[in-house]
């Protein structure tokens, strides 16, 4: 995942390159983001950056829907760089400076799939995104959603929300086992004002089921996705101003 600015602690670094971090977001939201994008995109062939692609395994998915259009991966990772390349041809690149290797306006789409959330500096992520976007390119944003159903049961009844993350040691406060990194959390009502801030202009913005819901409440989690505030996932279609 494309995460970090240069000059930043080594434990953060460390985690990102901690081959038991998870980088995948899961193939059945790759298959539901890269049909959205496939429908956005149409017949004409173009260029897709994945951005944050950790180990390749979401683009692999993607492609086989994606499969008019080139798909080049791009990740800060070292390691994830590596496992990818099983999959596509990674490219090595920072959001912030010096920034993407690639020229202005030169991709018609970027998948930046649980990659916000990781991020020190989101607002400038953004604007490097706008700059290799060409005007009207596509953003299929993906994140988990602070306000989701069971975290504003959990807030009330003063339990650290679900997504969150106090210490890069240990999960402390809250349901989960799992340290990954979460920087910054978002609401769909967050999102709406952000982006277009930043030069796109929203399309639609969807909710997604998330796999580590208990298994009694996965239907509750699923009725959620039909109101994207509730969601445990929110997924962004966005286009470039």
């Amino acid at each position: 995942m494309t995460s970090t600015t240069p000059g930043e602690s080594g434990g953060l670094r460390d985690l990102y390159e901690d081959p038991a971090t998870p980088v995948a977001s899961g193939p059945d939201r790759s298959r539901r983001q890269a049909t959205i994008l496939a429908r956005a995109l149409g017949d004409t062939p173009g260029t897709v950056l994945d951005i944050g692609c950790g180990d390749g395994s979401a683009a692999a998915t993607a492609s086989r829907i994606l499969d008019r259009h080139r798909i080049v991966g791009v990740d800060w990772s070292q390691d994830a760089l590596r496992r990818a390349s099983r999959h596509l041809t990674p490219v090595r690149g920072e959001l912030t400076a010096p920034g993407l290797p690639f020229t202005d306006g030169c991709a018609d789409a970027a998948l930046f799939s649980e990659v916000i959330e990781h991020l020190v500096d989101p607002d400038s992520a953004l604007d490097e995104l706008h700059r290799v976007l060409r005007p009207g390119g596509h953003l299929l944003l993906s994140t988990p959603n602070l306000a989701a159903w069971y975290n504003r049961g959990l807030i009330l009844a003063g339990i650290q929300p679900v997504f969150s993350e106090v210490s890069l040691r240990g999960i402390h406060g809250r349901p989960g086992s799992q340290v990954v990194g979460h920087l910054r959390l978002y609401t769909a009502r967050a999102l709406r004002s952000m982006l277009p801030a930043s030069g796109f202009e929203i399309v639609r913005i969807t909710g997604a089921p998330y796999h580590d819901v208990p298994r009694p409440f996965r239907p509750l989690d699923r009725l959620a996705c039909h109101t994207p505030s509730l969601a445990s996932i929110l997924l962004v279609h966005a286009r470039r101003s």
